[in-house]
């Protein structure tokens, strides 16, 4: 196993078919992959490997989106590190999504099959949300979590339901019967063949992104008076909102990109347990575009997605403290509002 070469492995193929072969060769030189899912291809793939796979693109994904992510990626690379890739997170909303599936339905029809269990679920009133970690069974440690959180829009105001209910109304769904099915067989048996695996991928990769279309300017403005997160949502729907490095000196790593003049934040996020750390670069701004009232299609600057980083602790019997902590999540949540932007630029 050891001597494999990437090539050869089951999770470069799925990775490659996504992405082509030189995004594969980068990403198997940039992520630490645990040697125990890199196995050679043969007739069918493991929801490990597809798991993984489905991680690598992601990352990949926001690591395009966000040039200070993508610049410290490079950094780690030219001192031939590697990034550990805890985990990535992402926002759905429990409210009426046209075709597709509300709230956190939608994701977790995905992460079940491929072997992701719920480990924990963190309240998060302030933001009148719920976040849920989701680990993977086989591999918790050196698989990325899922932090999946879930608007609650009933507790907001009637203004603002029917703005999400107008923003939400045309979402399609990226999965197809066929696709239903398949990812049932892989729930079912914990893998599927190359065929059925090659046609999924880009399904379930499709899943983490906006589903809905173009909506008014006064919508998200209504939105974002009242929820942040909402407004968030409704600019980059389910992609990943950040994707976090797991590193063994959070400290030194914080002071190191404020020399570098990076906009990672002042303070870092410490648990009530004092075994978990988190810190933050600020959001990408992006351009998207809305319908003005004379329906005419404007163009905003608004708060994209980020790159976080993380320390764990490990627990007494030795395993790496895995959970998260809803006082960090809240804070590193602001790094996506448009005063984060302001107060870090």
């Amino acid at each position: 196993m050891f001597d494999l070469r990437p090539a050869e492995t089951g999770i470069y193929r799925l990775v490659k078919g996504m992405l082509g072969a030189s995004a594969a060769d980068a990403l198997f030189t940039q992520l630490e992959i645990d040697l125990r899912i890199l196995k050679p291809i043969s007739a069918a793939v493991s929801r490990a490997e597809m798991a993984q796979a489905l991680n690598m693109v992601l990352f990949y994904d926001l690591h395009e989106r966000v040039p200070e992510g993508h610049d410290y990626v490079q950094d780690v690379m030219a001192s031939g590190a590697k990034i550990t890739f805890d985990h990535g997170a992402l926002r759905t909303v429990a409210w009426p999504s046209g075709a597709l599936p509300p709230g956190e339905a939608a994701i977790s029809r995905v992460l079940r099959p491929l072997g992701f269990a719920v480990a924990d679920t963190y309240p998060l009133p302030r933001l009148k949300m719920t976040g849920r970690a989701w680990a993977h069974t086989d591999f918790p440690e050196t698989i990325a979590q899922f932090f999946v959180s879930e608007l609650h829009p009933e507790q907001f105001s009637v203004e603002f339901q029917a703005a999400v209910t107008r923003v939400l109304a045309d979402s399609v769904d990226p999965l197809g019967p066929q696709d239903v099915g398949r990812l049932e067989r892989l729930g079912r048996d914990g893998s599927l063949p190359w065929p059925d695996a090659l046609a999924l991928m880009p399904k379930i990769v499709a899943c983490f992104g906006r589903q809905h279309g173009g909506f008014a300017l006064a919508d998200y403005e209504t939105l974002l008076a009242e929820s942040a997160e909402m407004a968030w949502i409704s600019t980059e729907g389910n992609a990943f909102n950040h994707a976090t490095d797991r590193v063994e000196d959070l400290q030194a790593l914080s002071d190191g990109q404020k020399q570098l003049g990076r906009s990672i934040k002042e303070a870092i996020e410490v648990s009530k347990s004092g075994r978990v750390m988190q810190t933050a670069f600020k959001a990408a701004q992006v351009e998207r575009e809305f319908l003005d009232e004379d329906g005419d299609w404007v163009t905003r600057s608004v708060p994209g997605s980020f790159y976080e980083f993380i320390q764990r602790e490990r627990l007494q019997c030795g395993r790496l403290d895995l959970a998260f902590d809803a006082g960090n999540a809240t804070a590193i949540f602001k790094m996506t509002t448009h005063e984060a932007l302001e107060i870090l630029s």
